[in-house]
This record gives C-alpha cells, structure tokens and sequence, in this order.
C-alpha cells in the first residue's frame, strides 16, 4: 500500500439513491459490489438539484450561495457561472501534496473548462483536446449521439420544438460518451499505476442524464421485466406549491407507455453505467490497486421518472432528486456497511482531503465525514441542508433535514414539511397543518441556523416586512 491512498471517483449524473435499494429492478452489479465491500450512504443527499451548482460544492466544499455557481452554467451569460477566484479545490490540495490528478467526461463546473487551473493535471473533459481525438478516432464523422428507434419526444406546448426523452440504439456504450470518456480514463491509470506517486481519477459521465440512451439487448432486458410506476406517480400535489401542479402539466402529453418506456431506457442507461465503473474497478483489480485506492461512486442528483407525476428535476424538492447513490470503499471502510448518516455531496471535499493527509479546506458549510467510515452508526448525522436557486426561471428554496423530518422554505409559495419515516414518498404535506406549527417553528429556525452559520447574508439579513415570509425569523433573540 502507498503511503497516501489512490482516489477514484466515479460520478453519474442524475441517477436516483433508490435504484441502489437491494429489491430494485436496476441491475447494478459493479456498484453493489463496491456497496457489498465497503459501505453505502442511504441518507446521502445533494447540496443542490441541478448539476453545476452541485458540481462546484463537490470541488470546493461550499455551499452554492457561497461558490457563486448558482445554475447550470449557460456560456452566453458571462457574469455568472464562474466560481468565486478565491475558493480552493479539493483537487489542488492533492496535487500540491504529490498527487497525480486527472479529470475524463463530463466537467460542467462552471463555464471556463479550464480544469488545470483547479488543480486536475490531465485533462480529459468533454471540451478536452484529448475528449475530441478519441471521438474522432473511435466515431470518425459519426454524431456522439446515436440515431434512436424507438424514441420518445417530448413537443409541447408548441414554440419549444421537440426535446428527446428516451431512445433505444444500436450502439454499444463503449462508441457513446460513457464508453469514450473511460477508455481515456482508462489510458491514464495505465500509466499512473506504474508510478509512485499516488494518483486521483475523477470519471464523471452524462449518463442516465436525458435523454435516456440505452443499447437495444439491454432495453429489452428491462422491457421484459414489470416496470409499474412509483406508487407517488399519481401524487395531485394539492397541498404542495402551485408551481409544481404548473410542472406537472408538461407530462400529462406522455401515456403510460411512453412512461414505461422512459422508465425501461433510464434503467438499461444505469445498467450500462454500471458496466463502464466496472471496466475501471477491474483493471485496479488486475494491477494490484484496488486495496490501495478509495473508490468513490456517487451521482450529482437524482431524477423523478414519474414520481409525484414528474420527470427530471429542476422543479420540486422531493427525495427523488436529492436522495443520491454515495458508496465509499478503500483502506480503513467498514465492509458491506448501511451507514444512515446524513451526509452530503459537498462533504467529499474535507473528507478526501482528511484521507489524503492533505492540507484541509477548512469552510463552515462541510464537514468531514471520515470518522463515519469505520462508525458508521456514530451519532451526529441526522441534519442536512441544501439550497435551489431556480434554472433560467429564479426563485429560492432551502431544503433542511433533521432525522425524519424534512422541511421546504419556498420563497416563491407557501412551505412544505414532510415526516419521511411515516410519509417516505412525500404524498402529505404538513406545514398548513395547525397541529404541526411547533415542528414548521423548529425547522425554520434551524434553517436560520444554517443561514447564519454559512453567511448567507441576503437571506440572514432581509428583514424587510414585505418578506418576512418565514413563521419565524433570523433574529434568535426574538424567539
């Protein structure tokens, strides 16, 4: 064993934390194995529901008010999207401590693309140099994304045009942008395996991202299975904000078939996902370095397929997208462990950094969750906090966890309050309810808590009367 650990991401991105759930349908054997030998988080979240936002936390240890990446980055808009240039990332610790650093697949950080410069020494993004030659060389003048048959479209209201939710192909994962980006990764670690100085890989796929791609044989796997909806598909959401009944209305030009479908080609995407980390896993295997190496599979945030009669993300707070799959292996990991701490996205920067006997990021919004990985019942863990800004259409929203209790400040409509250990599908509001109002009180005042905690002084300091939206407010002496 080195004297520092390897490190070894593997990210997808907008898969749900459910399919990891040992009676699901999704066959996962590389990321149950990975769980069967090290320990899985079944409370893990995201800091954030969109990519960008969540990306830049994972880096950086921050909290998104607090990084400056607020939603996914769009180019056009040069004054946002960038990350604050005074904040540290995880990967530039590493590589000031001897770490050999490489990133392959999907960046989507923030608008830059200039990976070396937060600290990964190869680069292997989609905007790499490197990304492109390997398109070419393995597709020539084929389009990265394959021709569908069957395929689903989404197309109104008119005036969006057409938007592709699922599709089946011809084509293995290994000629598609899963397959391309782990072959690069793939060429790095056989040459990093043969140094001594220890190495971070970071694999990030688009994938199961819509559109939903799958390769037919595997498709057809799952079109054989029952593929019922999720039992909130039906949700009317009459107690939850009006935004997300408007939302809802996007899908209702989708029937049941053509959920099914979507729900089949999301499956078989993850399946494929599952058979790409397992490329990697088995050659560290094959050099002796899987016992050296902290394996690290998560996704940025999750997707609704259908629950509470939604897809994707963006709109709504539900477990569904911030539930996330986060399985650690390695040296000193309890194996084969279920670990209920609340631990999010954004703690990976101080927990890498601890396992590396790196210089830490030493920020209020994370934590080190390190002492969990051979504790994993350790008391401490039963809080969370994550924030939303809007995609494009902006409004706030703050998601505070607190043991079976979740709460939603809405600054856009009234709040949610969810009781997950009697509720776990979210079907019932509770924050209208008179007899809850001491809960609604303490949840607002822990997320108040957070607020302060992590400077989020627009929020902290608004005490204006035509926003005083909150049952309470932030000034703890008036409660």
């Amino acid at each position: 064993m080195t004297a520092k650990p390897n490190i070894l991401f593997l990210m997808a991105d907008q898969m749900q934390g459910r399919v990891l759930d040992q009676d699901h349908v999704c066959q996962t054997p590389c990321l149950d194995r990975l769980a069967g030998e090290g320990m899985r988080f079944t409370r893990a979240y995201t800091p954030n529901n969109i990519c960008s936002p969540t990306r830049a936390s994972i880096m950086t240890g921050l909290l998104p008010h607090n990084h400056g990446v607020l939603e996914v980055l769009y180019p056009k808009m040069a004054h946002m999207h960038a990350i604050l240039p005074d904040k540290a990332h995880f990967a530039q610790r590493l590589s000031g401590a001897g770490y050999s650093t490489g990133y392959f697949g999907k960046w989507h950080v923030e608008r830059n693309n200039d990976l070396e410069r937060f600290g990964w020494q190869v680069d292997g993004g989609q905007s790499s140099a490197s990304y492109k030659a390997l398109i070419e060389e393995i597709l020539g003048e084929e389009p990265l994304q394959p021709e569908c048959d069957p395929a689903v479209y989404i197309t109104d209201p008119p005036g969006y045009g057409p938007h592709l939710l699922c599709g089946v192909t011809e084509r293995p994962a290994e000629r598609r942008g899963m397959g391309i980006a782990t072959t690069l990764a793939l060429r790095y670690l056989e040459d990093a395996v043969q140094k001594a100085e220890p190495w971070c890989c970071f694999l990030s796929f688009q994938e199961p991202h819509d559109p939903y791609i799958a390769e037919r044989s595997i498709y057809e796997q799952y079109q054989r299975e029952e593929l019922p909806p999720p039992p909130n598909a039906a949700d009317p959401l009459e107690d939850r904000p009006g935004l997300y009944r408007r939302a809802q209305g996007i899908w209702k030009q989708l029937s049941e078939a053509q959920k099914r479908q979507a729900r089949a080609c999301y499956f078989a995407s993850i399946s494929e996902v599952d058979a790409q980390f397992a490329r990697v896993v088995d050659f560290l295997e094959a050099q002796g370095q899987l016992e050296d190496t902290i394996v690290i599979a998560i996704s940025d945030h999750g997707d609704l397929l259908g629950a509470h009669g939604l897809f994707f993300k963006d709109i709504s707070a539900f477990e569904e997208i911030f539930n996330v799959p986060f399985i650690v292996r390695g040296p000193g990991v309890e194996r084969g462990a279920l670990c209920p701490g609340r631990v999010g996205l954004h703690d990976l920067c101080p927990t890498v950094l601890e396992l590396a006997g790196c210089e830490p990021i030493d920020v209020p919004d994370s934590r080190s969750f390190a002492p969990l990985l051979s504790t994993p019942a350790a008391a401490g863990w039963d809080r969370g906090f994550a924030e939303y800004y809007g995609n494009r259409h902006r409004l706030t929203q703050k998601v505070v966890w607190d043991g079976r209790w979740k709460f939603v400040f809405n600054g856009f409509d009234y709040d949610e309050l969810y009781d997950l250990d009697t509720d776990p599908w979210e079907m019932k509001n509770l924050a209208q309810d008179p007899a809850y109002t001491g809960q609604v009180v303490k949840m607002t005042q822990l997320f108040w808590h957070y607020a302060k905690r992590t400077d989020d002084a627009p929020l902290v300091q608004t005490l204006y009367p035509a926003l005083r939206l909150g049952k309470v407010g932030p000034l703890e002496e008036e409660w």
